[in-house]
């Protein structure tokens, strides 16, 4: 359930002030707490009233379900693939219509995918989200359980050949076409992305080689492996993808792009979707864009003080250039987007030129970059200054035009964010100098360059402390009289982090001010790494220092910062 629109019915029927609405979604969103959870932890309501008064909002049907046991001939009415999918627990049929709890009473889109899936008539009711989660799974069984059962009918034919042969000699766009439009290749390719996002993966990729076919997410930015189809479904299956994401299914020679746009568990999910030639048919990956993450503010971004402090003060200036660096998937865009979050007030305006647009944001215009037709970063930037704008976002400054006109874009009174592809802060400097920037716009533009990482968090769950070894130490630079009496932690594996002893990302960062002495320096072309020494001498905290604090707070492991820095 959206946080802020359940808080925004509570307050228009007077249950609650705006303020106390406003601290209890920023509760639910930074903690990942449901919000009917967050009321009730609170004393505001109990369970009962809080879904009693969603259902009178809505004009529908309240039910506690509390002594409910769902007929099976309903229950089959709705396959448990898409039971799970929607998280939809059929409670009541006539001959026209079918009576339908959600989990998530408030997303009537929903309604709408089921109407269409089920081709009959759905009637919504509003029951208790726990009771209704909690009889889904009792009913409809696990999600692996609904793989077998799709896989099954698939093997027993389920109304369509899918054929074995899916050379480019052989290929028939049609038949490919019919096979991914088949409900079971519908079902399982939902069912794939609904573990998926589940799981909060951030990738999904679909890989054929000679004799399988394989299915992997990243998670926390490692790769896990899911028990394969058959190779044979190679085919329907990367067609079904294609089709979702409006490509063409007959051209496999050349590599596409595209978007899907669902509603999964509630939540709206963007699907970027790019396809790849291989030896062995097309690789397809999706990367997942779930815009209810992008609630994120700087103060959950876990940085050190001293650096928030600073990127705060940083980020209200009337101009300059902030530059955030890292590597791919190192979470540059969601600091960008916390820090345009901050500032996107009523008094300025916000543009950002982005390839492609990532995530929506209210208030805030938003253009994508287009190089088939020449909508270049540069030209987009050149636009923008005729567009009246306060602040600036670049999603990556890729060459020395983009690099000019958003320096001069600073010089004239506008705050330009953007990305660069670094190893750490002061290499953005002199990356800026080898595209042919001139060193004395750099030091009269530039405020500050972030670096930053995403390492793995240990589990909570299965946290356990231990004596590094001495090898260890020394890949990271220590002997075993630098850490006197700290405390070093690994994670065993457990069933809440999958057996992985990680569970979720934090950032480690690195921040470089342009100070007085580093824009002398800039301005001499001194080596980079003579500004990072003299950095280090002002007080800069490298990403590696920032590892070991880390790694002191038992946030993470020795493996993962000498990873990363």
């Amino acid at each position: 359930m959206d946080p802020q629109h359940t808080a925004d019915i509570f307050v228009e029927f007077g249950f609650l002030s705006p303020d106390l609405a406003q601290s209890l979604v920023q509760e639910s969103l930074s903690t990942g707490k449901p919000i009917d959870r967050v009321f009730v932890d609170h004393g505001i309501m109990d369970e009962n009233t809080f879904f009693k008064s969603i259902a009178d909002s809505l004009g529908l049907e309240f039910y506690t379900l509390e002594d409910f046991t769902p007929d099976e001939a309903i229950l089959r009415l709705i396959p448990a693939g898409l039971a799970r999918l929607h998280r939809a627990l059929p409670i009541g049929a006539n001959e026209n219509t079918l009576y339908v709890a959600l989990e998530d009473p408030l997303n009537i889109q929903t309604a709408e995918d089921l109407r269409f899936a089920l081709n009959r008539e759905i009637q919504l009711a509003v029951c208790p989200r726990a009771r209704v989660s909690q009889l889904i799974d009792k009913y409809y069984g696990s999600g692996e359980a609904s793989m077998e059962e799709i896989l099954a009918q698939i093997a027993e034919g389920a109304g369509i050949e899918f054929g074995k042969d899916d050379s480019s000699d052989n290929f028939n766009a049609q038949e490919a076409a019919n096979q991914a439009n088949s409900a079971p290749i519908v079902r399982f390719v939902d069912l794939i992305l609904d573990k998926a996002i589940q799981a909060k993966a951030s990738d999904i990729h679909f890989e054929p080689f000679e004799n399988e076919f394989k299915i992997r997410y990243r998670v926390d930015g490692s790769l896990y492996e899911m028990d394969p189809p058959p190779k044979h479904l190679a085919l329907p299956i990367i067609s079904r993808v294609k089709v979702m994401a409006n490509l063409n299914i007959a051209e496999r020679r050349l590599p596409q792009d595209g978007r899907i746009q669902k509603n999964i568990a509630g939540n709206p999910i963007d699907l970027r979707v790019s396809t790849l030639p291989t030896q062995f048919g097309e690789s397809v990956v999706l990367r997942v864009l779930d815009r209810s993450s992008v609630n994120l503010d700087l103060e959950n971004l876990g940085m050190p003080k001293p650096i928030y402090d600073y990127i705060c003060e940083l980020i209200e200036r009337p101009n300059g250039i902030f530059i955030v660096t890292g590597p791919t998937g190192s979470g540059k865009t969601t600091t960008l987007y916390a820090c345009l979050r901050r500032i996107n007030t009523l008094d300025s305006k916000l543009l950002t030129a982005e390839d492609p647009v990532e995530y929506e944001v209210d208030g805030i215009v938003q253009c994508q970059v287009n190089e088939a037709i020449g909508l270049t970063f540069a030209r987009l930037l050149r636009a923008f200054l005729r567009q009246d704008p306060d602040r600036i976002m670049v999603g990556e400054t890729r060459d020395i035009e983009t690099a000019q006109i958003a320096i001069q874009a600073s010089l004239t009174g506008h705050l330009v964010f953007t990305t660069l592809h670094t190893n750490d802060s002061t290499g953005a400097v002199t990356r800026l100098v080898d595209m042919g920037v001139e060193p004395f716009l750099i030091s009269a533009a530039l405020e500050a360059v972030l670096a930053q990482r995403l390492i793995r968090r240990i589990c909570r769950a299965c946290r356990t402390a231990y004596e590094p070894t001495e090898a260890a130490l020394n890949a990271l630079g220590l002997t075993i009289y630098d850490i006197g009496d700290k405390n070093f932690f690994f994670g065993k594996g457990c069933e809440v982090c999958n057996q992985t002893g990680y569970k979720g990302r934090k950032g480690l960062f690195e921040l470089l001010k342009m100070t007085d002495a580093i824009r002398e320096l800039v301005n001499e072309r001194a080596p980079g790494i003579v500004l990072r020494q003299k950095a280090i001498e002002q007080g800069m905290v490298t990403l590696r220092e920032d590892g070991l604090r880390n790694i002191y707070d038992g946030e993470t492991t020795i493996e993962e910062v000498t990873k990363y820095t």
